[in-house]
């Protein structure tokens, strides 16, 4: 018995803590420190690894390269920061004020981003958008508005990115990466149902096995995009620039998508 215990505890340490990474922090647990101990904390090693900053008032500050892995970021100000490199593993940034927020080459793998702040109208002016070039969001729960942003490069594998479609009374909850720039990014068995790419930069992004129905990709540049084995049932593709587009022979219900015209 105690040789199988010890197996379990060996083969739990060969994940490396991928499988404690991937609990995403309770967005619940109120703030177990204050913004000046934050802000000493960045003046040292920047570790603030599993803490609470929940709705306290962070704006402008400099997290680049910090851990913020297990970090609860619920309803947190992050207005402008620079989260660069930073690590969000696991990380819950539900409800945070993320407007002109830099999120360049950040790890926000099994994060959720449910419903953050990202303009302060119902359209967002030139610099409110946060930048999110290289950010990695594989196995993130994504539910925001990136319209206008820069996504180039961005990792969404296994994210889910869908719209949930229980508890939609108020209107449909969905994903916005209208006219964004996702040139070269990841959706690779991502889920994307209802999400909106309505005139979106995407060249060369990696759609294979991904979850596309009812997604809106109207006028999209899908030039050199990769749509093997994706979904596309109920997807719009009005206008949507498919000539060069990779593995179309292979999407499942092409046929059912809207606008597909072959050329």
């Amino acid at each position: 018995m105690r040789e199988v215990a010890s197996l379990a505890l060996v083969a739990l340490l060969a994940l490396g803590g991928s499988a404690l990474a991937a609990t995403r922090a309770d967005p619940s647990t109120p703030a177990n420190v204050t913004a000046d101990q934050v802000k000493a904390a960045l003046k040292g090693d920047k570790n603030l690894a599993g803490k609470s900053l929940m709705n306290l008032d962070l704006e402008g500050l400099d997290l680049s390269g910090a851990n913020l892995s297990g970090a609860n970021l619920h309803g947190a100000r992050l207005t402008h920061d620079n989260l660069s490199r930073a690590n969000l593993s696991g990380a819950n940034l539900d409800l945070a004020n993320i407007i002109g927020a830099n999120f360049t080459d950040a790890n926000l793998t099994d994060a959720s981003l449910d419903g953050p702040i990202v303009a302060l109208g119902l359209t967002a002016d030139k610099g409110e958008i946060p930048i999110m070039k290289g950010a990695n969001l594989s196995g993130a729960r994504v539910l925001a508005r990136f319209t206008g942003g820069a996504l180039q490069g961005a990792i969404f594998s296994g994210a889910d990115a869908g719209a949930h479609m229980k508890n939609q009374s108020m209107g449909l909850m969905h994903t916005e990466m209208t006219s964004a720039n996702l040139e070269g990014a990841n959706f690779e068995n991502a889920k994307l149902g209802h999400a909106d790419f309505s005139y979106a930069d995407l060249k060369g992004v990696n759609f294979r096995g991904a979850d596309l129905t009812r997604a809106v990709l109207t006028g999209a540049d899908l030039s050199g995009a990769d749509l093997t084995g994706a979904d596309l049932d109920g997807a719009e593709l009005d206008d949507a620039k498919l000539g060069s587009a990779k593995g179309l022979d292979q999407a499942k219900n092409l046929d059912k998508a809207r606008g597909y015209k072959k050329s």
